[in-house]
């Protein structure tokens, strides 16, 4: 287990290398840059500006320096925003977003594990059908289709919540269940996949024939392996929801990190958009090293090298 775990950290490593190598360069091309939107200043002015950043010098050199101060853990400063680090945006953006990932994939995972697991109980029941369809639903609607018909009907017209801002309680309710209806979905298919080929296995057919309910016989024996589908599914699924959010954050005006990422783009903020990169890049191989580690808990059978 350390030999995996130690070559899938080196591995990563050198992925995330390349991905700030390959984002450093790409933005740098982009036509336009942090001061062009700006209204217009003088050549002096625009050249100390320059000067002030480091971006007069050779490109080579803005990289040589860029990857000295991330080995200090200092993303820089932002270009948008003075006076203000790339750390102090991310720290205050970051906790927001990961809260709505943590509502988001949490409700996902309680309706989406229930149903998968009503539906391969029940099949080709009503409920079967029922729970096939709300899966076919999540994945083909869009979130930014589901989220203006939400504002529009519970908002909007009835009344029950704010339709943009993070305020109180009620402000997570409508960002939370589009963010996690999209989840949910898939999760709930996969789950009624797993179970279905558990359910039919013969250590079933023995837990039954021993008289055990079919309460145990699902909840003991049978959802265990029938969850490997969707453990596998969790380490894109988490990070997928904190780097997709921006759509949400963006409908419901939510002061997150995914927002943020959008708005820096827009606005050529070089070291703002590397260091929300190099965020995202660090949680996707951090969540399936921790994926990779759940799943040998769960299957003895997997047997992980290096």
């Amino acid at each position: 287990m350390l030999r995996f775990i130690t070559s899938r950290l080196l591995q990563s490593l050198l992925a995330l290398f390349a991905v700030i190598t390959a984002t450093f360069f790409m933005i740098r091309f982009v036509p336009g840059g942090p001061f062009t939107a700006e209204k217009a200043v003088t050549p002096e002015i625009l050249r100390n500006l320059e000067a002030h950043y480091g971006l007069d010098k050779p490109l080579w050199r803005q990289y040589a320096d860029y990857l000295g101060s991330l080995a200090q853990g200092d993303l820089g400063p932002s270009f948008k925003y003075p006076n203000r680090t790339v750390n102090e945006i991310i720290g205050d953006k970051l906790p927001v977003s990961a809260e709505l990932g943590a509502l988001a994939m949490a409700f996902a995972l309680v309706l989406g594990v229930t149903l998968g697991t009503l539906a391969a109980v029940f099949r080709n029941t009503w409920i079967d059908y029922t729970a096939s369809g709300f899966g076919l639903l999540g994945i083909s609607v869009p979130t930014f289709v589901v989220g203006p018909l939400l504002v529009l009907g519970c908002a909007i017209h009835l009344g029950w919540f704010n339709a943009s801002g993070w305020y109180g309680p009620s402000d997570r309710v409508l960002p939370t269940l589009v963010l996690g209806l999209a989840y949910a979905a898939p999760i709930s298919r996969l789950t009624r996949g797993g179970m279905l080929e558990v359910l039919g296995q013969d250590f079933i057919r023995t837990a039954r024939a021993k008289g055990a309910s079919e309460w145990r016989v699902v909840t003991r024996h049978a959802l265990r392996g029938g969850l490997l589908p969707v453990v596998s599914y969790l380490g894109p699924a988490v990070a997928g929801i904190l780097t997709g959010s921006f759509v949400i954050e963006t409908i419901f005006q939510i002061p997150g990190i995914g927002r943020e990422f959008v708005n820096s783009a827009f606005n050529r903020d070089y070291t703002l958009v590397l260091g929300t990169v190099i965020l995202y890049a660090v949680l996707i191989m951090a969540l399936n090293l921790v994926v990779d580690v759940v799943q040998a808990w769960l299957n003895p059978k997997v047997r992980l090298e290096g």
